[in-house]
């Protein structure tokens, strides 16, 4: 029987955007009874001594079941550690839970998960989800441009602190994170209470539906729609001007509000894709925008093969591709979400289709 991927899922939201909150009601509730939640420090939650069922230096064991690690060393070295336990039958657990500090990049994480190859075996990135606080958060968005790509590369986003303010307020600090991310649904943590089933499961896996799917690369733009084969003037859109931001050397100019910055663009493509023509855009885009790609995700169809792939990256940085066994073999259109900094309009579709209309790359399909 194959062993399947430990999942894991990074907690990730600016200082003081409710993380730590979330992080005590999640160590306390039942839901997380087989989960162990990676911390960086002990005393950065303020763990409730009459809740502990057991302790060591580095872990400790609540009474609701979860786990409670706290890194030492690197985070590969930790991860070793609680897998190697695992293996031995010392402690028990079906999933990880990583918290980052406030200003983290989740990118660094999940290329440790990826790259480090016994740690790519053991061990596979389920979502990452972003804590937003709903009080002061607006104003954390125009500050700092990091809480903008935390949100913006959220797979879901936990909205924090909603008691304190009216509806109206609320409403309108929801429009401007689906206006930064588009795909990554919603949901409400009262004051850190909510149920650790609305955390997990998100990305796809072998025996996802059609719908869970779906739902994963949705967006709420139109997406752009390729047909077959479909060709623009001969311009190349990889190489876009040099005073573009995504070059060395080039500027961007700042915009008045951070979240200009941040763009959703998607694209459906009718027919299944030549596997060169893929991987010859996948790799020119990473090339060209590899440090502009916030996160990439896709449910795409390759000639030859039966069932689609879900394709994941977070940054320059890509899962292996899960294939979709129970997805209906009538649909065969691709889906391609990508979020970014600094992209310009279009830029996403008009790639794939200038690389689907070169001669070059309708000979190599030969």
């Amino acid at each position: 029987m194959t062993m399947q991927p430990i999942p894991v899922t990074l907690l990730t939201g600016f200082l003081g955007s409710g993380k730590t909150t979330l992080l005590n009601a999640l160590l306390r509730h039942p839901g997380m009874d087989r989960a162990a939640v990676v911390i960086n420090e002990f005393g950065e939650i303020g763990l409730d001594h009459d809740l502990i069922e057991s302790s060591t230096e580095a872990m400790v064991l609540m009474r609701s079941g979860c786990l409670c690690c706290e890194v030492r060393g690197d985070l590969a070295q930790t991860l070793a550690g609680l897998h190697d336990r695992r293996e031995a039958g010392e402690i028990g657990f079906d999933r990880v839970v990583i918290e980052t500090t406030g200003i983290a990049d989740p990118g660094p994480i999940v290329q440790t998960l990826v790259m480090d190859g016994a740690l790519s075996y053991d061990f596979a990135l389920d979502g990452v989800l972003t804590t937003a606080d709903a009080a002061t958060g607006a104003r954390t968005l125009d500050r700092q441009f990091e809480a903008v790509q935390q949100i913006a590369m959220a797979d879901r986003v936990i909205l924090t602190k909603t008691d304190l303010v009216t509806p109206a307020q609320l409403a309108a600090f929801e429009t401007r994170i689906a206006a930064i991310n588009p795909g990554a649904p919603r949901a409400k943590a009262d004051h850190g209470a909510i149920d650790p089933a609305l955390l997990f499961g998100v990305s796809p896996r072998q025996d996802s539906s059609q719908a869970q799917a779906l739902s994963w690369v949705a967006a709420t733009r139109q997406p752009a729609r390729l047909p077959p084969l479909s060709g623009l003037k001969d311009t190349n859109p990889f190489s876009l001007p040099q005073n573009h931001g995504l070059f060395a050397g080039g500027t961007t100019p700042t915009p008045a509000s951070h979240d200009g910055r941040i763009s959703s663009q998607s694209i459906e493509i009718a027919t299944p894709i030549s596997p060169i023509v893929f991987d010859l855009w996948l790799e020119s885009l990473m090339n060209s925008a590899a440090s502009e790609i916030l996160r990439l995700k896709g449910v795409v169809h390759v000639e030859g093969m039966t069932h689609p792939f879900a394709l994941h990256g977070v940054q320059h940085i890509f899962h292996p591709p899960v294939p979709l066994a129970h997805w209906p073999a009538e649909d065969k259109t691709s889906r391609i979400v990508v979020i970014g900094r600094d992209l310009p309009p279009g830029y996403l579709a008009e790639s794939l289709a200038f690389l689907r209309s070169r001669p070059e790359t309708t000979e190599h399909q030969l």
